[in-house]
């Protein structure tokens, strides 16, 4: 063989080999471009979906805070419900106390007056009376007389101590005491004990026990009891003074006698 044909051969086997690469990389090339195409489609897909799951995160969260929105909505509504119900309930008060205020001018325009004729009646109640605690008594009324044009002190205490005499008073129409003082008597002091029996009859026996004697209302007057009485006071005034037992003892009444 030839040389030429030689290298006709070589040449010829590397237009064969040269073909058959060109061949392979042209059958190469659309699976290179499939396959990045999928790459791609992969990774779009996989950035949508990340997106998708973004929003529906941000819906979810957005459906909690509509949730809690609404809740506190109607809590904040129910609130300021009760909240007008307070007020309007306090604009009533208001309304009351203001109505009691605007008379409370009027009301003491009756009270005082009120207060200074219970005094007046209270006195002439005391003067009336029997006798006994009458210093206390009177003194008690002057009190109450002074109080009355005082500044320092209130409507409401001027009342109240108005009420309290009157409540004192009233106890002594239910009361047995004795109480050692002075009698005056033609003239002369004659120190006696005392013995009161409510506001029914008012006693007075010496201390040594052999005089006694019984206030008469009417005549404003001392009267002499009978001797036959003496034992009967005696009894009766220890019983008060807690140094005898309860018993009966008999003693005349004015009330009983005026009756005959």
């Amino acid at each position: 063989m030839s040389k030429v044909s030689n290298k006709t051969k070589i040449a010829t086997a590397l237009v064969g080999a040269l073909a058959l690469a060109s061949s392979n990389l042209v059958i190469a090339d659309p699976l290179s471009v499939v396959q990045k195409a999928d790459s791609k489609i992969h990774a779009e897909a996989a950035t949508s979906q990340k997106k998708v799951d973004k929003y529906f995160d941000q819906a979810q969260d957005m459906m909690f805070e509509y949730g809690s929105v609404a809740d506190e909505r109607e809590s904040l509504k129910s609130y300021n419900d009760y909240v007008a119900g307070l007020v309007a309930d306090q604009e009533a008060t208001m309304k009351s106390i203001q109505g009691d205020i605007n008379g409370v001018d009027t009301l003491r325009q009756g009270v005082v007056p009120l207060m200074f004729k219970m005094v007046d009646a209270l006195e002439q109640f005391v003067a009336l009376d029997l006798p006994f605690n009458l210093e206390t008594r009177v003194e008690r009324v002057n009190n109450l007389k002074a109080l009355l044009n005082s500044a320092e002190v209130t409507l409401a205490e001027k009342f109240r101590l108005i009420l309290d005499a009157y409540s004192i008073e009233r106890e002594y129409g239910s009361f047995v005491a004795v109480k050692t003082g002075q009698l005056k008597l033609d003239g002369k002091d004659v120190l006696v004990d005392f013995f009161n029996l409510g506001r029914v009859a008012l006693y007075a026996q010496s201390l040594d026990q052999k005089s006694a004697w019984m206030f008469n209302d009417e005549t404003k007057a001392w009267d002499l009891l009978d001797e036959s009485y003496l034992r009967e006071l005696t009894k009766g005034i220890r019983i008060a003074r807690k140094q005898g037992a309860p018993d009966l003892f008999s003693l005349p009444i004015p009330a009983a006698e005026a009756a005959q």
